[in-house]
């Protein structure tokens, strides 16, 4: 697969804005099926209790959802999601980046049964590369190293 085009649909954001709004909010990509020509991207942001989830197929078809995280819980192979979206890259992403934070009014709580597309097969998580994408440090943020917060 190729990576996904530019294309930014009938308005607003394009695909390559949508991917560096995931970079600055630091979510940590995954590339399936090898680092020269992955067959399938996918990008997660974990919350505390749950994580956002978004798998980019190809130019026509993404999918994201929000999976509640247990010890164990394979987030590329969900049992139950409390949120889905499905169409072109471009509409999931903007779906996924305006979804309510866990825990604030408007997240989705119900328990669904995820469709198909929420599932990266086996054979292709074999050959896996992760890269997270946070950003360099702000200027505005001297000293901070990125490292945990320091305790009270």
């Amino acid at each position: 697969m190729s990576p996904p085009t530019a294309h930014s649909g009938s308005s607003g954001q394009g695909l390559e804005e949508l991917l560096e709004e995931l970079r600055r909010r630091k979510w940590v990509l995954h590339l399936f099926g090898g680092r020269e020509a992955p067959e399938i991207y996918a990008a997660v942001h974990r919350w505390p209790t749950c994580a956002d989830v978004i798998i980019l197929r190809d130019e026509h078809r993404a999918s994201a959802y929000r999976v509640p995280t247990f010890p164990g819980t394979d987030v590329f192979s969900p049992r139950v999601v409390t949120w889905q979206y499905h169409a072109t890259p471009v509409w999931t992403l903007r779906a996924v980046l305006t979804l309510a934070e866990p825990g604030t009014p408007g997240a989705p709580l119900q328990a669904l049964r995820p469709q198909p597309d929420c599932h990266i097969p086996l054979e292709l998580r074999q050959d896996v590369t992760i890269r997270p994408t946070s950003a360099a440090p702000e200027p505005d943020r001297e000293g901070d190293d990125g490292g945990p917060p320091a305790c009270a």
